[in-house]
């Protein structure tokens, strides 16, 4: 659900009138804003690093930018950051001397997802145009980073990035083993599922055009009907000899099948002593420190993307 118009003017002056942006590079994100008793106060924007989104971009900051690092800022749905970002703007405009901000240094990232989202003035009209600027083969065009201020992600969503193959030895050191649906977490387990339900996921059934289009550069997928689409997929995978195609068609995977309701299926084993929520908030964090140090490779687009 969007935040109304005023809902939205507030978020922007909370932030505006916050003195941790002073200076600082401001990055806006998707996830829950945190309110005190029902409501959003100075109080509550405090706390927005400790929210799980906002927390997981903070984690993937690269290492040795203690004195660089962004201020992330939870702002709701894909369509409450977009407006977010050009309503800070807007009003910093209007009294620059009411705000801390910094306009050079205001970014956002939002999730590619499987539909469009528009964006009005500014330099590109809706998500997918950014999707296409930024990325090819799967990696970040570092020569056309540049002019970006509004990131989309080059998988389908956040969730997506928990669950790529080279993550696995994190699982697999995790100090509480993570399971899926019972067993140990291994990652090809769940590329299975996802690529077992692509033919009855509607989301994707109502877009397959796009779809397709986004992953057409990776070979042997048969994309002209979605079962076609599952069937090449799981064969190519299957056949595939080295680990780098079985990477490149997981990503291809990951770049239109969402993967959320998936990692909310990973659980701490009997022994953790706390919810799965939190386990996972742990184990993000992890997750983070493993991006932090990826910052130099573009196939690793969230760290490139703050390096940048």
């Amino acid at each position: 659900m969007s935040l109304s118009p005023e809902q939205l003017e507030q978020h922007c002056k909370e932030i505006l009138q916050s003195r941790r942006i002073l200076n600082k590079i401001v990055v806006l994100c998707e996830g829950d804003i945190p309110k005190t008793q029902g409501r959003l106060s100075p109080q509550s924007y405090r706390r927005m690093e400790q929210m799980p989104d906002a927390n997981f971009y903070h984690a993937c900051v690269p290492q040795g930018w203690s004195q660089y690092r962004p201020q992330f800022f939870n702002c709701g749905d894909r369509k409450d950051v977009i407006d977010t970002y050009s309503t800070l703007l807007n009003l910093h405009n209007k009294d620059s001397a009411s705000s801390y901000l910094d306009p050079n240094r205001l970014f956002a990232i939002v999730d590619l997802d499987i539909q469009i989202q528009t964006i009005d003035s500014y330099r590109f009209a809706d998500t997918e145009a950014i999707f296409y600027a930024l990325y090819e083969n799967f990696k970040v065009k570092n020569e056309n980073t540049a002019p970006h201020r509004i990131w989309v992600t080059g998988l389908i969503h956040k969730e997506a990035y928990f669950l790529i193959p080279e993550l696995q030895s994190v699982f697999d050191n995790f100090s509480t083993p993570p399971s899926y649906k019972g067993n140990f977490l291994i990652l090809q387990d769940i590329y299975l599922c996802l690529v077992n339900e692509i033919s009855t996921d509607l989301d994707l059934q109502n877009n397959l055009v796009r779809a397709f289009a986004r992953i057409s550069c990776c070979s042997g997928l048969d994309c002209s009907e979605i079962v076609k689409l599952q069937d090449s997929w799981k064969d190519q995978f299957q056949k595939a000899l080295h680990d780098t195609r079985k990477e490149e068609l997981t990503l291809a995977l990951l770049t239109i099948k969402k993967a959320k309701k998936y990692w909310h299926q990973v659980h701490p084993s009997s022994d953790w002593p706390g919810s799965p929520e939190r386990f996972r908030e742990q184990l993000l964090l992890e997750i983070g420190r493993f991006y932090s140090e990826q910052s130099n490779d573009p196939k690793y687009h969230i760290p490139f993307f703050l390096k940048t």
